[in-house]
């Protein structure tokens, strides 16, 4: 453009409006379509989905999803409708500048200043005559966010700067065009121009997009607490946990809970570990033990229970879809089997995922294969192959680049096209109609194609680079080495933080599923430390369990300090969560000695049909369908296991809950049953000091007070034989209604 200027700002008539068309400079080099034009429309939100990057466009003008397409957004803004939304040779009378200039009427509102830059810049490339993007331009290859983590007061502003860097080395300072939003807004917010305003105390994270890169900066601000550096010195430290754990809280200020006491701790770890309560035998074993290492003996032990088996293969069936709406009898079998024997075998992690991965053979052989039968198009089973495995979703990026992630259009097919030979035989169509029986192969041919170029998508791993297309062998080694590698950091990353959740009852990360670059850890440095840990360990997971339990960081009381109340996600303390579903159902069984009747199953349009091969007595955690019909664990919120998502399953209290424990027959019929544990208890006649003791000991795994003790000795020692019964029941009433039963804490 050295030779070339632009019309002073003359009036400029277009019908019947007068347009300003303002001064512009000498440039060295013509605006760059891809560098300079999207970036300006992605800030000002014209490519966003409320407006022309919605799927129909806005006015007949539709846009790529924040600039994911620049070839097609080069059509529709330089070529579509004839070329009417540029005017090569008044380019101040361009639609691209009287709509967001609101010369002319415009739905999206004022977007663009006449007299800014960004004005300038578009009008500049315009009176270039609107070249498009350049296969031989200089590449955008990543942005930096800097500084990368700030600390400061409530009330305090930092200035942050995005950087980007492109493929020859060149740099350029993009913070104008960034856009940038807070994870954490109660602890500060950010506005367009990238000021960070320090609002509230804890650690947060700002985040910056820019032409569908992402980076991240982390943003902290101190509790005003007055903790003492010895508080942290002195505080009990067992393994790497701790160490970075109380580094972080002494950054924040919040002070360590003190250790719970033993009973708690031997409940909690029970209850996280195996999924049960511990019985008054072994809770009297485990305090009146006085020997050193007594608690790595409990950890051990529950490491070996064959109650580990059950808990965990139940977890794990959660994540992979074992369910009765998808699969028939003998496959849910199968699948839930397979999954148990590697639990059983305590088989590596990174295993575990690539036998599932490359499954293939008969599904009732071979229980693997039937992740294949609950996913059956090579869409769906990437994405939730992603979801399962790397805590990844996908699925936006089926229609457009991801607006929350970096994962682009291109890239979703590229990953599902791995799987677009996998092929199935037999089992005779639909669920309801099959037998289950099916065999799972691998065609040495065939592809997915790319709905927005109807050509197929070289097949890659997510961030990997292409296999050959031509290749005949089963493209879901490669894949599965690429995500078992130790250097694919979500896979490990995935799994570490589904672990710490359950022990927890919160994951570094949240949602627990939701590894996003725009969603980093509360503890970063512990999560590296924990996915570090679990590779050198060789994906043992019992082993990642172990360091958990034996951490300090997991025995602290739950009982809140002045100083550390307002701790919400960094483990100061510990923070009490209803227990799940199918574990309230089986303490409930344990304590009342009546257990569930598991008979039938629930089918997709309601109906019910009979189930086989679950005995009278058959625990929650033990069942293999999802479908089991069960109101209990279906209003205590288990999870339905539809889609893979840890939003499946609920921990949120409700009035129907309330009043099943309350009226319902869970409770009482099992109290007043003639089978049940009062009925054993009142045969024996025990004094009512060891029948209030057990009670606690059976619901609680402490032993009463004196105070909760007291009363209920004083009714039994005054009620007549007939009325004993009734003050039992209700003594264990009140006790399997009690918070702290529907807790663990």
């Amino acid at each position: 453009m050295s030779d070339r200027t632009h019309r002073a700002l003359r009036p400029s008539v277009w019908g019947v409006i007068a347009v300003a068309v303002a001064v512009l400079p000498v440039r060295a080099a013509d605006p760059s379509f891809e560098l300079d034009v999207l970036p300006i429309l992605s800030k000002a939100g014209c490519n966003g989905g409320g407006c022309h990057g919605a799927i129909a466009g806005k006015g007949g003008f539709r846009l790529s999803l924040f600039g994911y397409d620049p070839p097609s957004d080069y059509r529709s803004i330089a070529r579509d409708a004839r070329g009417r939304r540029v005017d090569l040779a008044d380019p101040g009378t361009s639609l691209l500048l009287t709509k967001p200039t609101m010369a002319l009427a415009h739905k999206g509102g004022k977007r663009l200043d006449v007299d800014g830059d960004d004005y300038r810049t578009l009008a500049a490339w315009i009176g270039a005559g609107c070249p498009g993007p350049r296969a031989d331009e200089r590449k955008l290859v990543g942005i930096e966010l800097g500084p990368a983590e700030s600390v400061a007061a409530p009330g305090q502003t930092v200035m942050l700067t995005v950087t980007a860097g492109f493929s020859d080395g060149s740099t350029r300072d993009v913070t104008r065009w960034a856009r940038f939003t807070s994870a954490d807004e109660t602890v500060a917010t950010v506005d367009p121009a990238g000021h960070v305003g320090f609002v509230g105390h804890g650690a947060g994270a700002v985040t910056a997009w820019y032409s569908s890169r992402i980076a991240v900066a982390r943003v902290i601000a101190p509790f005003p607490h007055a903790v003492s550096p010895a508080d942290y010195a002195s505080a009990p430290r067992a393994n790497l946990i701790d160490d970075l754990n109380l580094a972080q809280l002494q950054q924040l200020h919040l002070k360590p809970s003190p250790p719970c006491d033993e009973p708690t701790f031997l409940r909690r770890a029970f209850l996280d570990t195996i999924g049960r309560l511990p019985n008054p035998e072994e809770v009297r074993g485990y305090l009146a033990d006085r020997s050193p290492g007594k608690k790595e003996r409990l950890v051990d032990l529950l490491l070996a229970r064959p109650e580990f088996i059950d808990y965990w293969a139940y977890k794990w069936s959660d994540v992979l879809l074992v369910t009765g709406s998808k699969l028939r009898p003998e496959a849910v079998n199968a699948y839930a089997g397979w999954i148990r024997d590697r639990v059983a075998e305590n088989t590596p992690w990174d295993r575990f995922v690539r036998e599932i991965v490359t499954a293939r053979g008969s599904s009732i052989e071979h229980g693997a294969t039937n992740f294949y039968a609950v996913h059956q198009d090579p869409e769906t089973v990437a994405e939730n192959v992603a979801q399962a495995f790397l805590s990844l979703s996908i699925n936006c990026a089926k229609c457009h680049n991801h607006p929350l992630e970096k994962w682009t259009n291109d890239q979703y097919y590229a990953f599902a096209n791995l799987f677009s030979r996998v092929r199935a035989k037999g089992w005779g169509g639909a669920v309801v109609a099959g037998d289950g029986k099916r065999t799972l192969f691998v065609e040495t041919k065939g592809e997915l194609l790319q709905p927005k170029t109807g050509k197929a998508q070289p097949p890659a791993p997510l961030d990997a680079p292409p296999l050959p297309m031509d290749e005949p062998a089963d493209r879901r080694t490669a894949l599965a080495r690429w995500l078992t590698a130790p250097d694919n950091p979500s896979f490990t990353r995935a799994i570490v933080n589904r672990v710490w959740a359950n022990f927890f009852g919160l994951g570094l990360v949240e949602p627990v599923d939701d590894l996003r670059s725009t969603n980093p850890a509360s503890n970063e440095p512990l999560l590296a430390a924990l996915a570090a840990f679990t590779i050198e360990r060789g994906y043992d997971l019992k082993a990642l369990m172990r360091l958990i339990l034996l951490s300090e960081t997991y025995a602290r009381s739950s009982a809140p300090l002045p100083e550390n109340i307002d701790d919400r996600r960094w483990f100061a303390r510990a923070y009490p969560k209803r227990l799940m579903a199918e574990v309230l159902a089986d303490a409930i069984a344990d304590v009342t000695g009546v257990g569930d009747r598991y008979t039938e199953v629930v089918l997709d349009d309601g109906s019910t049909q009979p189930v086989q091969g679950y005995e009278e007595g058959t625990r929650a955690l033990e069942l293999r369908d999802s479908t089991v019909k069960s109101y209990f664990l279906r209003t205590f919120g288990r999870n339905t296991r539809a889609i893979t998502c840890e939003c499946e399953r609920s921990s949120q209290p409700s009035l129907v809950q309330v009043l099943h424990l309350s009226n319902g027959s869970t409770l009482n019929d099992k109290l007043a049953s003639k089978e049940g544990r009062v009925t054993q208890i009142l045969a024996t006649e025990p004094p009512a000091e060891r029948l209030v003791e057990d009670a606690w000991l059976l619901a609680l795994s402490r032993k009463p007070t004196d105070s909760e003790r007291k009363p209920f000795e004083e009714m039994l020692a005054q009620a007549l034989p007939e009325e004993k019964r009734a003050v039992v029941e209700d003594m264990y009433w009140s006790l399997l209604t009690s918070r702290e039963f529907l807790f663990r804490h």
